[in-house]
Parts: structure tokens; C-alpha cells; sequence
């Protein structure tokens, strides 16, 4: 999944394809590169709050230290009553500026503004209880990185959890300003990494059961939304992910069936799930540039093991970095770090930045929409929206 390590602001959060382009620092007086997300397209605000969880059943099992595991993760949700609660940012100050000094850019030289997510909201309990989704992003990367697609979902009445996995993702800030990083540069050991991502879903997910029932699984007690007790469908439980994220998604799978349907955005299989398959619906996003299912064998095992609804869909046009904010922030960013191109179009493909946004609008929503909610037709065969997308089942 990393097949170079890749000295580039975002490129290197996902699995990339080129080397190091940027070497010189960028000084702190150059005009810095905006990233603004675009609007939501549901009809809810949006809400959120972080949480830091600690797992006092697991040791943690990257740096071999005698500590216990701990996550850094958000809630997004439909909100009410906004006014006076601060916009979230997208990812917090002190992990952006930690990565940007790791790869030789001065702090301040990429900004990115504000999410739509408003911190602490509280919970629009009109909607009843709402479905439940999981994000993983993809290897070495952070859980900002799904904002776009996550923030959409929240808009359309989901409950959306991202989590960084930590010493996985680049950079994880807690609270108070402590900034976690791999130790080693990037993950390389991903069949380790699948399983160690699905033990944390399995744990955020008991988490949930006991905010749910009235808890504050915070580790340092930090005050819950109002409404969130109670707003959760723990019955009606999906999970997707980019890249090593959707292989954390089908292990997830395999090992709890308390998540009803997943999805995989260029993703892969790893460990016991390619043999044993699942009996739950599955979709598998691919990639022309990456091959998904036509070069790797692994991933064609696992299709071959799906025992419930599947679907194969490719993105013509798309990269591997087609998905998540990167659709977005690369070419935004590629005169900074003085990409060429063709670098560009590795990463990013041909896909208009805006045909990328609307798959990631449409197609997550209506596999969640189809499999948590029980409605919805985007999935029923090609549409004539959505041209460049290629259906297989």
C-alpha cells in the first residue's frame, strides 16, 4: 500500500506513488495555500465533538511501551440550536503544524480553515435514533482526511465516528496539545496494521454502547454533547475507509457482526477475512491506476468469499488519491511542493476534482442509505449521473 515514503502535506497521509519533490522549506512569509471544504449537501447542521478513549483491556502495540491503547476520535452528527457553538477546525493546530515541520514546510504555509461541524452542539433528536457509521482512513494518514464525505453524511442524518489510529496515522493530537507520531516514518507491516485497526473499531464501537446508555467514555471527562444519550441506532452499524482503511473495514467485519454493511474506498483485504469472507454487504471501490480488483489477487479472493449483496465499482479517471479531502487539497497544494503534472495526475488522475467530490457525495450515502435505511435505487445499475463509474457484480 506504501510504496515510497513521500515528503509531501497530505500525499504521504495516503498510499502514494512518487518521491519527494519538496525538500526546501517554505518560508514563513510566503502567502499560504487556503483549503476551505465545500458545504455539506444535507439539510441538517452539523455538530461534533472529540473524544479521547483509552483502552485499558489492550497494551499498545506499536512502540512496545508498557502503556495503554488510546484513540483520538470524532463524532459527527445532525445538530440543533448552533449559535455561539465555534466551528471545528480541521484538523487541530498543533498536529498540522508538527507535519508541516516534518516535511520542510514552515507552520502557516497550508491553512485550512474551518469545518462545518460545530463543536459540542447539541444533538437534533428530532430525527429519532440515527444510523451509525465508521470511518478508518487510509495508512499513515489522519482522520481529517475523511472530513469532506463524513461531514456529508452527518448532513443527511448520520452519526459518522472517525478515528486516528494511533502510531498508524502521521500526527494525533490530544488533549492538551500532545502530538503523537509514528515512530518509524509510515506503517510497513499493514497485515499487522488491519488487525490492530479492527481492534480499535471493535473498541470505539463499545464505546458508543456506553455513551449510549448514559456514559462519558472520555478519558479526561470533557463534557458530552446535550441529546447525545440515547441518539444512537447500535442496531443499524456500518464502517468504510480509504486505502488500509478498507481492509480495516472488512476485518472489522469479520470479526464483529455488529456491523451490518461496509465499504471499501480503493481499498484491500488482509488476514482471515480474504479465506473467510463475510455473509454481510460489502462494496469494493477501485481505481483503473491502482488495479483493484484486476491486479491483486488478495482482493479477488475476498470478492470470491462474499457470501451476501456485493458490488464492484470502479472510478474511471481516479487515482488512488480520488478519495477523501486529497481529491481537493492535492492540486491546491502541487505548485507549492512543485509537482509536475504527470506527478499530479498519479495521484490525483484525470478525474475533474468535481466529479470526484459528487462520487463521494452520492455513492457512500446511497450504499449506507440502501443497507442501514432500507431505500434508495443509485446502486440498482449505471446512471446517467454518474458516467465515469463502471458497475461489477
Amino acid at each position: 500500500m506504501i510504496r515510497t515514503r513521500v515528503a509531501v502535506f497530505v500525499a504521504a497521509l495516503l498510499t502514494l506513488s512518487v518521491t519527494a519533490t519538496a525538500g526546501a522549506s517554505v518560508a514563513a512569509d510566503t502567502e499560504p495555500v487556503r483549503f476551505t471544504l465545500p458545504k455539506p449537501s444535507g439539510p441538517y447542521k452539523i455538530g461534533t465533538v472529540s473524544l479521547h478513549l483509552v483502552d485499558e483491556s489492550r497494551t499498545e502495540p506499536w512502540v512496545g511501551a508498557l502503556q495503554k491503547r488510546e484513540l483520538m476520535v470524532s463524532l459527527w452528527y445532525p445538530a440543533r440550536d448552533v449559535r455561539k457553538r465555534p466551528l471545528a477546525p480541521w484538523m487541530p493546530r498543533a498536529a498540522t503544524d508538527r507535519y508541516l515541520g516534518s516535511l520542510g514546510l514552515a507552520p502557516g504555509s497550508v491553512t485550512f480553515g474551518r469545518t462545518s461541524g460545530h463543536e459540542g452542539a447539541p444533538v437534533d433528536r428530532r430525527l429519532g435514533r440515527l444510523p451509525v457509521v465508521l470511518y478508518s482512513p487510509g495508512a499513515n494518514a489522519s482522520r481529517s482526511f475523511g472530513t469532506g464525505v463524513v461531514e456529508d453524511l452527518a448532513s443527511h442524518g448520520y452519526a459518522v465516528v472517525t478515528i486516528d489510529h494511533t502510531y498508524d496515522a502521521a500526527v494525533v493530537e490530544f488533549p492538551g496539545g500532545r502530538v503523537t507520531v509514528n515512530p518509524d516514518g509510515e506503517i510497513t507491516d499493514f497485515d499487522k496494521a488491519a488487525k490492530v485497526r479492527a481492534d480499535d473499531a471493535r473498541f470505539v464501537l463499545n464505546q458508543l454502547a456506553a455513551l449510549q446508555a448514559g456514559g462519558n467514555p472520555d478519558a479526561d471527562r470533557r463534557k458530552l454533547p446535550t441529546g447525545l444519550r440515547g441518539a444512537l441506532d447500535l442496531r443499524r452499524i456500518g464502517m468504510f475507509g480509504h486505502s488500509l482503511g478498507g481492509a480495516a473495514t472488512s476485518s472489522a467485519m469479520y470479526a464483529d457482526q455488529r456491523i451490518k454493511a461496509g465499504m471499501g474506498l480503493d481499498g484491500a483485504a488482509l488476514g482471515p477475512v480474504v479465506d473467510g469472507g463475510l455473509n454481510r454487504p460489502y462494496l469494493v471501490v477501485d481505481t483503473p491506476g491502482k488495479g483493484g480488483m484486476a491486479t491483486n489477487p488478495q482482493l479477488r479472493k475476498f470478492w470470491s468469499n462474499l457470501r451476501g449483496w456485493r458490488l464492484n465499482l470502479t472510478l474511471n479517471g481516479a487515482a488512488h488519491n480520488s478519495f477523501g479531502d486529497d481529491a481537493l487539497i492535492l492540486p491546491l497544494v502541487a505548485p507549492l511542493l512543485k509537482l509536475s503534472n504527470q506527478e499530479l495526475r498519479e495521484l490525483v488522475g484525470t478525474i475533474p476534482a468535481a466529479r470526484a467530490l459528487a462520487f463521494q457525495r452520492a455513492y457512500p450515502r446511497a450504499f449506507f442509505d440502501l443497507h442501514l435505511r432500507h431505500r434508495g435505487h443509485l446502486l440498482d445499475g449505471p446512471s446517467r449521473r454518474f458516467p465515469e463509474v463502471r458497475h461489477t457484480r
